[in-house]
């Protein structure tokens, strides 16, 4: 029953823009499938092709945002605007505004909780740590990491260093290219065993 009401949700959402708050409440849709509807509703500035937009990201201002292609936003925030601004308007009477964009650009990941602030540009291939403060640009094929983020690597150091890791592993042989499916009953197992037995396949190393 459940699974045809969220049939029923996607479909209305998607195609709609109806009942977007229960399928988000019901179905709590993947990332793939929020971007989608973000897309399709020109929710933001602009949005590329490919990307995942978890359902607890939060964006202030969303027509101050552009997504370029394959970008992942994973619980983070998104700041538009500086909400401090309206204290100095209320202390001086004068007409003040201070806001700005946010464009992040093809192959860029944000990490869960990190911040966003006005006016930065991220990427290209480029990510940005869980619970960095991000200030100023990223510039392309950089990690960040920290408050305020400041550069930890690059993209390039990344990749190898999880080439290197992933040859080290015992179920690599259940690794296959461009799967982003949940992992398997096996996999799982054999990750536990490593991980807290101690437990390590000499014949597949």
């Amino acid at each position: 029953m459940k699974n045809l009401l969220c049939l029923f949700l996607r479909e209305s959402a998607l195609k709609y823009g109806l009942f977007v708050r229960l399928y988000r409440r019901i179905c709590q849709p993947r990332g793939q499938d929020w971007a989608i509807y973000l897309k399709r509703h020109n929710v933001l500035y602009s949005m590329g092709e490919g990307c995942v937009v978890q359902t607890n990201v939060q964006i202030t201002d969303p027509k101050h945002v552009r997504l370029g292609n394959k970008v992942v936003l994973t619980g983070c925030t998104l700041f538009g605007h500086d909400g401090a601004v309206n204290i100095l308007k209320r202390m001086t009477g004068l007409a003040l505004d201070s806001v700005g964009k946010i464009d992040i650009r093809d192959n860029s990941f944000v990490g869960h909780n990190a911040i966003i602030m006005p006016n930065v540009t991220i990427g290209p291939n480029s990510i940005v740590a869980a619970g960095a403060v991000v200030t100023k640009d990223v510039p392309p094929n950089t990690i960040v990491g920290g408050i305020p983020a400041k550069p930890i690597g690059t993209m390039d150091g990344y990749l190898k260093h999880c080439q290197e890791r992933t040859a080290e592993m015992p179920w690599r042989h259940l690794l296959k290219p461009n799967d982003f499916s949940p992992a398997s009953e096996e996999l799982t197992r054999m990750r536990c065993e490593y991980f807290f037995e101690g437990k390590h396949d000499s014949s597949i190393s």
